[in-house]
């Protein structure tokens, strides 16, 4: 009965299935796992946050409804391949061109959801999964994998006066360097000239909902001074949260085993794993982990809105607010995929079933009946800094040289 009470308060159900057809009850428990991660985010001192309804507060905010085989944002795709299916990704300004060179032939964006519906229904999902990685893209076959674990948090620590450098983007790191501020944690968001956060480009009340409070730092590690501040602010740092391939970083110089030997805390939050080449958003994760609605036909829908980036976000900061096993530092690798995975093995038991119609729906389960609600956003606690506000203030007053 917890499994479906806290689906119906999450306003997920609603966010799954076609748009003109009914809401669907996801499988598994992924609002009851996000539930247990807020709490343990609340015992360490965070906001008291109710997990289950923070999955769908981004489509709260933005308006936007369930779609079907389109992601609820727009960017990701269901589409049936020789053996299956495959969720794809069109959110970033090359994608078009790279799954282009997939398919082979140069496509506009216009034309190119057509020929990749073309593409996928002749080739299977194996030899999807092994091109995406290729070629840097996000997106892949469905194969549910409930037999994958993830890291589980351990004692709630105290977070007030630990600096967070922030270099992630979009919504699962943010997400935990938000919940690490409401902890009492000082978060310094660091981007680059050349790559800002693209969720800036996004709805605003979003952006300020993960980013007001914090402080806002722009460097260039192509210039000598700007890497050397790069790494003396990482120097300083309790907890480091980056958000992709650790290449990226590895790049500019930033070692995370040296870091974590140090005593930081590296929180690594990336689609497959730290040891995966693939890359991948929250649509096209979860739905290639299994985390879908079935319509009336049996074919899969979009379960809520990218549901991979809160529940990983979420499991971050847990883990992030618990006490090192050992006293000092570590680096935390978290898969959304896995977290996923570990979210469909929390069933929801036999004889659960969602009835209604119109506006008014019930999850029933054990003779409990609990109503639909729709999604919830949280109220921003006030405006996200502009890009690089801080970067003099925040370099001097930690004694570094400014650029």
């Amino acid at each position: 009965m917890r499994v479906a009470a806290d689906w119906a308060r999450s306003g997920v159900p609603l966010l799954t299935g076609c748009p003109d057809g009914p809401p669907l009850l996801p499988p598994g428990g992924a609002a009851t796992l996000a539930t247990l991660l807020a709490d343990h985010v609340t015992a360490a001192g965070g906001a008291r946050l109710d997990g289950a309804r923070l999955l769908a507060e981004r489509a709260a905010l933005t308006g936007r409804g369930r779609r079907g085989r389109l992601s609820v944002g727009g960017s990701c795709r269901l589409l049936p391949t020789r053996d299956g299916w495959a969720a794809v990704s069109v959110a970033r300004p090359d994608d078009a061109l790279l799954w282009s060179a997939l398919i082979g032939r140069d496509l506009d964006a216009a034309a190119l959801p057509g020929r990749l519906a073309d593409w996928l229904a002749t080739h299977d999902g194996a030899d999807l999964d092994e091109r995406v990685e290729l070629l840097g893209l996000a997106g892949g076959s469905v194969r549910p994998r409930p037999d994958r674990s993830c890291p589980l948090p351990g004692t709630p620590r105290d977070a007030r006066g630990l600096l967070v450098v922030d270099f992630s983007a979009l919504w699962a790191g943010p997400l935990c360097a938000h919940l690490l501020g409401t902890a009492g944690a000082t978060v310094v968001k660091v981007e680059t000239p050349s790559r800002p956060d693209g969720a800036r480009f996004g709805d605003p009340a979003f952006y300020d909902l993960l980013h007001a409070g914090q402080a806002s730092v722009v460097l260039d590690p192509a210039e000598a001074h700007g890497r050397a501040a790069l790494h003396a602010l990482v120097d300083r740092a309790d907890v480091v949260v980056e958000a992709s391939r650790p290449r990226a970083l590895a790049g500019f110089g930033l070692d995370a085993e040296a870091a974590a030997a140090r005593g930081c805390t590296w929180v690594s939050v990336t689609a497959y794993g730290r040891a995966s080449g693939r890359v991948g958003f929250g649509d096209d994760v979860a739905a290639a982990r299994g985390l879908l609605g079935t319509d009336a036909d049996g074919r899969p829908v979009f379960a809520g809105d990218a549901v991979a980036d809160p529940l990983a976000g979420l499991l971050a900061a847990a883990l992030a607010l618990s006490e090192p096993p050992d006293g000092g530092g570590a680096v935390l690798d978290v898969a959304m995929a896995d977290v996923v995975s570990a979210s469909l093995a929390l069933s929801a038991g036999d004889g659960v079933r969602l009835v209604g119609h119109g506006d008014d729906w019930l999850v029933e389960s054990g003779g409990s009946a609990y109503p639909l609600a729709a999604p919830q956003p949280r109220r921003p606690a006030g405006n996200a800094p502009a890009s690089g506000a801080d970067t003099v203030s925040v370099l001097r007053g930690l004694g570094i040289r400014v650029p």
